[in-house]
């Protein structure tokens, strides 16, 4: 049984095996990769309610035992060849499968050498599973059929790779074991990177400014960035690169002498994130935009969530100035004992938008800069993104701009991409809200859809990462949509809390559409929507969530 030739057959029909079956994992390596590689939220995932993942491995593995027993059985008269017959299902339902499954993952898989990396250890992982399962089956055939006593158990032999079929079911568990195999290498990798980021940042000569909060990190980055860039020379991390990786990308291959300001966005999941970030990048000053519940569900409290947010205030250098976005868990933070001079910036401070106008061709506002009042206008959505500006210019002002410079700057702000952007399209007002994931922004976003004239409509999955308030919040949303002339919930994960909160605030049922995926209601739009109408598209969520 385990002769020469018979242990190099195993190894190629293992290899063989593993070849087909890695082509199975694209989908959920993407998953992997969207959950930063995180087994633990990958695992979650996979068993999250109405995730089809192991349903579809489920059935390909069944549909692949039933035609290897079918052709085992059927081809017995060939002997020992019968065997090799079996394993036709193998390839011929492993294409199926890749030819069925072929909607695309909203965020699409992004071949980086640490994906490519992952995905061949999953191919040795899953041949190495195929040869135990294969040598296991011939095992069992061998002691079954060869031995006198067993003669009658003949059709075992044809059978011994019927084994092989479990295969499909372990995929999502081999593809978290070939993560584990690989995050060493990874790790040893990565805490380099950073060194050599932390290095260079720490030489730069540049100021260095630190954006954190549990929402408008992002746009307030790139509004300092335009305000700054009318006197300075300014770097800021692109996208939402707010992690010790992200930012080590930024800086890498830039030469940080010849900028005058870095910023970094800085998130964080977990207690000690943000002290790593602000230990990487030494900020000279900082910001926080404002504390809600957003990621309660990895902090476990808002408690945890205002003290994982001030380690930006002891991170940053004694003598700073630290732009706080005035709300009532923000003025929890000590920023006096972080040393830091505190610059308040809402309805109390010393800065402040106020006497803000909201229209569907921007914003208009009496911008407070100290002592100093000037009227601003910018071509953003939104109330709360006049907030962000103030937050934005507070920094600017303190760091020696006029107000002339400011208001030059504030004319320069773009829409930031994916965040309230607005795009007209046959006569239709599209409004990408695609990246807005916390309860302030999901609110403001909806102030802004009803301030356009026209049919009014949303599609939503929810909000995620609330934890114990993932429910209250979600049915807090569904209150909000009342009124609106259409809802079109997308998915499973969060709609049942949505669709309870809309019906219980009165809500009209015949208004509501449940749709399983994002492409569903950008089918059931196309027949919907008619010039004048506009439609919000709030927090697209990324498969890891749906």
């Amino acid at each position: 049984m385990f002769t020469l030739t018979a242990t190099v057959e195993y190894i190629i029909v293992a290899l063989a095996c593993a070849l087909l079956y890695g082509l199975c994992t694209f989908k959920i390596l993407g998953a992997l990769q969207q959950a930063g590689y995180n087994g633990k939220k990958y695992a979650a995932w996979t068993h999250r309610k109405g995730n089809m993942v192991y349903s579809r491995f489920i059935l390909l593995a069944f549909l692949t035992a039933l035609a290897m027993l079918v052709l085992g059985i059927c081809f017995s008269f060939a002997g020992t060849f019968a065997g090799y017959i079996a394993l036709i299902p193998i390839p011929l339902f492993a294409a199926l499968y890749c030819a069925a499954d072929k909607r695309a993952l909203k965020v699409p898989l992004v071949s980086t050498k640490r994906a490519n990396r992952i995905y061949l250890l999953n191919v040795l992982v899953i041949a190495v599973a195929a040869f135990v399962l294969g040598a296991a089956g011939n095992a069992v055939s061998y002691y079954c059929y060869t031995l006198p006593e067993n003669a009658e158990w003949e059709i075992l032999s044809h059978l011994r790779y019927l084994p092989l079929a479990l295969l499909p079911i372990l995929l999502p568990v081999l593809l978290r074991v070939a993560n584990l195999l690989e995050k060493p290498f990874s790790s040893a990798k990565n805490k380099k990177f950073a060194a050599r980021a932390r290095e260079k940042l720490h030489a730069a000569p540049c100021v260095k400014i630190g954006i954190t909060g549990s929402y408008g990190k992002t746009s307030v980055k790139n509004f300092l960035a335009a305000i700054l860039s009318v006197k300075y020379r300014v770097l800021a991390t692109p996208e939402s690169f707010n992690t010790p990786l992200g930012i080590a990308r930024a800086v890498d291959g830039e030469n940080l002498d010849e900028y005058d300001v870095f910023i970094a966005e800085m998130g964080a999941r977990n207690k000690g994130d943000i002290a790593e970030l602000c230990e990487l990048v030494a900020p000279d000053h900082c910001i926080v935009t404002g504390i809600c519940p957003q990621h309660v569900e990895s902090f476990g409290g808002i408690e945890n969530i205002i003290a994982a947010k001030g380690e930006i205030l002891a991170g940053t250098k004694k003598g700073g100035f630290a732009v706080i976005g005035q709300d009532e868990n923000t003025d929890k933070l000590d920023v006096a004992a972080a040393g830091l001079v505190k610059v308040s910036v809402g309805e109390h401070g010393e800065f402040g938008a106020f006497d803000v106008a909201s229209s569907p061709s921007g914003i208009s506002f009496k911008l407070a800069l100290g002592i100093v009042q000037c009227n601003a206008r910018s071509k953003l959505l939104g109330a709360h993104n006049a907030q962000n500006i103030a937050l934005a210019a507070a920094m600017a002002f303190k760091l020696g701009l006029s107000k002339e410079e400011i208001l030059q700057g504030i004319e320069k702000i773009d829409y930031v991409s994916h965040r309230l952007q607005p795009t007209a399209v046959r006569g239709v007002t599209i409004l990408d809200d695609a990246y807005n994931a916390n309860v302030v922004g999901a609110a403001a976003a909806i102030e802004v859809l009803r301030s356009f004239e026209g049919r009014k409509l949303i599609v939503t999955p929810g909000l995620v990462e609330l934890g114990v308030l993932e429910a209250e919040e979600n049915a807090e949303l569904g209150k909000k949509l009342v009124g609106l002339d259409k809802v079109i919930l997308v998915g499973e994960t969060l709609v049942s809390a949505v669709k309870n909160g809309y019906l219980a605030a009165g809500g009209e049922a015949e208004k509501l559409v449940t749709v399983p995926t994002l492409e569903a209601a950008q089918d059931l739009l196309e027949g919907e929507l008619t010039e004048g109408d506009t439609v919000l598209f709030l927090n697209d969520l990324p498969d890891i969530y749906n």
